[in-house]
Order: C-alpha cells, then structure tokens, then sequence
C-alpha cells in the first residue's frame, strides 16, 4: 500500500516539477531557438521543414542517402571496409543541423535532444527492436573535453532515447556509458581526410572490460561524417568480445 501511494504521488511530482520548469525555464526550438508557444511541443513547424529528414533509398552499410535505388552502398561504403552490421541516421547533416548540433555541443543546449530522441525512437524503434541490443553504448569523449562541456551529448542522447524506446514498446535497453573509454584527446577531425581520420582514432579508444552477456551493441552518436570514430569504436567493441555493433545518430553527411 506504502509502495502504490508513493509511486502516485511520485507520478504527479514528476508532473509538477516538468510544469514548473517550463514556466521558468520555457522549452526552446532546436533549430532557431526561438522560445516554443504550444506546450509540448519540441520543436517550430518551420524549421521542422528545414531540417532534411533521411530518405530512401540509403545506403545498405551506413544509412546514407544514395541517389538510386540500385545503388547497395554509398561512395564511402564501398572504398572502406566497415566492420559495424549497419548505421542508421534521422537527418542530412544540413545547415540547420549543423546550427542545431553546434547548440548542443558548444552552448549547453542539452533539451534540444528531446526532440532528436524522440523522432529517432520514432523512425527506428521497429529495427531496435529486431536487432535484440543488449546494450546502448554512447560514443564517449575525452575526459579533458567532457569537463570543458560538463556532460558527453552522445550519452544524454542515448539515456533519452533509451527512455522514449521504453515508453513507446515498453521494451528496456540500457545505456552503459563505462564500456567504451577515450583515452587519447585526437586533433580535430573537420580538417583531415578520412584516411588521416581513421588514423587519427587509431588506439583512442579502448574497453577495458566488455560484460559477458554483452554481445550486441547499438552505438550511439551525434554526427556521422566519414564513419572514422564509428569504425574505430567498434573495432575496440570487437575486439572485446561484442558480436554485433550497429550505429545509430542524429546526422549524416549527405552521401554520393
């Protein structure tokens, strides 16, 4: 009886508190950051349309859009040996994205991912789901850098998502953001190719133990660009013992 009376009232706290914060802290678009009118709602009608949501057909590997449908892998795909099962992406990586994404990273607009959590649980919940993850792993950034930010937005993606897949099917993955370590802080990785990219992550990351029953892992990230930090995280993954990585994220670059 204690245990149902707690749990009610611990249901309309969490409802007051949400209530309360929007009124002082009112929710913000994710694109134009423009203060939002209707309650509950993540994000404006207008820029909803000017973010590129990913079309098919894509690429087999990565998630890329691609330009015909007899087109199995994108440029990128099939110059470079992938060692993840498939990637998934919500977005283009368009101007608005990038506006938006620079927002997360670079100014603590961390509630701009509930939107991005949401479409995704949305979009993919049917394949998550089929792929049977034991487990979702965010991309981790150096500790130097996540004191910079003060969070790491790959894991409070993944801890969202994870919530929205859970109330959307009632299924649970969790997130385990101590498998996977940064242990070297790399150059940045705009300004080189995606070879030097690739071996610029070479050894910057590492797991110092992969739990036994962890054996598919859905990798969660920001951004894809060449698929360089995907690659590298799941190389280390493999090398652990995990079976099967598959890559999930809110942008892609356009593919080819």
């Amino acid at each position: 009886m204690k245990k149902q009376f707690c749990k009610y009232w611990g249901k309309w706290l969490d409802i007051l508190l949400q209530l309360f914060s929007q009124t002082i802290f009112p929710r913000r678009c994710p694109v134009c950051d423009s203060v939002l009118s209707f309650r509950g709602s993540l994000i404006c009608q207008d820029c909803f349309h000017k973010l590129s949501f990913i079309k098919s057909p894509t690429c087999f590997k990565c998630g890329k859009e691609v330009i015909s449908q007899r087109i199995e892998y994108c440029s990128d795909c099939t110059r470079r040996k992938r060692t993840f099962e498939k990637g998934m992406a919500l977005l283009n990586y368009n101007e608005a994205a990038k506006k938006s994404m620079a927002g997360i990273k670079y100014h603590n607009k961390k509630e701009y991912l509930d939107f991005y959590a949401m479409a995704i649980a949305a979009k993919f919940e049917k394949q998550m789901i089929r792929m049977k993850p034991d487990v979702f792993v965010p991309v981790p950034v150096h500790p130097s850098r996540k004191r910079e930010r003060g969070f790491n937005q790959a894991e409070v993606l993944a801890q969202k998502i994870s919530r929205e897949l859970e109330q959307r099917t009632g299924v649970k993955i969790p997130v385990n953001g101590q498998i996977l370590k940064r242990n070297k802080r790399t150059q940045p990785q705009k300004d080189l190719n995606p070879e030097d990219r690739l071996k610029n992550l070479q050894k910057a990351f590492c797991v110092q133990k992969l739990p036994e029953e962890v054996k598919t892992i859905i990798l969660v990230d920001d951004i894809y660009t060449t698929g360089s930090t995907g690659e590298a995280c799941t190389r280390a993954l493999k090398t652990a013992g995990a079976k099967k990585v598959y890559i999930i994220c809110i942008c892609i670059g356009y593919g080819k």
